[in-house]
């Protein structure tokens, strides 16, 4: 009876442990990456982004990921940046609501289309959106990312309860 007791407390851990959080996280451009030549706002219709998720960029170090204003965006302006990165593989965390927006920072290269304006909202938000795909269009790269919390949490049930019933 215990043995069976102590494989059900397992299969609960186990079942927890791969349980999906809420969290997307996207890669930006798809198998395109971050590069000249990609329509970004073609490639976020039909995503809906929440806070807790995150964006990776993908890019060659000739390139830059900045976030910047929405004016800085509007006009391509370059050397404003909130934040910047070059590092080839850029994550960024969207923690809070509203719009974000990135662009190439090496001059020329915003108004070749390497910019991207990202709305966030809440992670309690539920939003309807309608989805248009054409065979050219590469379907979007998302995963499921598993909450550390709820890992932790999971972990600590789990023992407790192999704990109780032994």
């Amino acid at each position: 009876m215990a043995t069976s007791s102590v494989g059900m407390a397992c299969l609960l851990l186990v079942l927890c442990m791969v349980a999906p959080s809420l969290a997307t996280v996207y890669t930006v451009g798809d198998t395109s990456g971050w590069t000249t030549g990609v329509d970004y706002s073609t490639w976020t219709q039909g995503k809906t982004f929440k806070v807790g998720d995150s964006l990776v960029f993908n890019y060659p170090t000739s390139h830059t990921v900045d976030e910047v204003s929405s004016s800085d965006y509007s006009t391509c302006t370059v050397g404003n940046a909130i934040t910047t990165d070059n590092s080839g593989t850029t994550t960024v965390a969207l923690k809070t609501a509203g719009t974000h927006y990135f662009i190439c920072g090496v001059v020329g290269h915003c108004g070749n289309g390497m910019k991207l304006a990202v709305k966030v909202v809440s992670s309690g938000t539920t939003s309807s959106t309608t989805t248009t795909t054409s065979n050219n269009t590469p379907e979007s790269s998302s995963s499921w990312s598993l909450s550390p919390f709820l890992a932790f949490a999971t972990t600590w049930v789990a023992l407790l309860i192999v704990m109780v019933i032994s």
